[in-house]
């Protein structure tokens, strides 16, 4: 039986270390380490850093975060822009495209549903 309450420390290696898709690159050579306390589809959450750098982002899933550290931005197809700073929580629903950009080491929280 799966344990019923998690912590997520973060003083261990990262459960993935990722790049964006070449195709989806605009600028930059980030890194991208998510921790995971939730790993069962349809739902996954945990913690999630970034090293700057800027990619076009298309979300097919509904995404619930909150900026723990750093700075950024998030573009919308319309070219509306949003600050991602920290305490900012956002939600992302199936069907958002955009530019997401990193201006500054970020961290964040996130809980995803497929």
């Amino acid at each position: 039986m799966p344990h019923l309450h998690l912590t997520l420390p973060l003083d261990r290696a990262p459960d993935e270390i990722t790049r964006p898709d070449p195709a989806k690159l605009i600028a930059g050579d980030q890194v991208h380490s998510t921790w995971l306390a939730e790993d069962r589809a349809p739902l996954y959450a945990g913690v999630w850093h970034s090293t700057p750098g800027k990619w076009r982002v298309s979300y097919d899933e509904w995404e619930y975060f909150h900026v723990l550290t750093g700075r950024g931005t998030l573009t919308d197809a319309t070219g509306q822009t949003t600050p991602l700073e920290p305490g900012g929580r956002h939600i992302l629903r199936p069907g958002f495209s955009g530019i997401f950009e990193v201006i500054e080491d970020l961290t964040k929280d996130f809980v995803i549903l497929t």
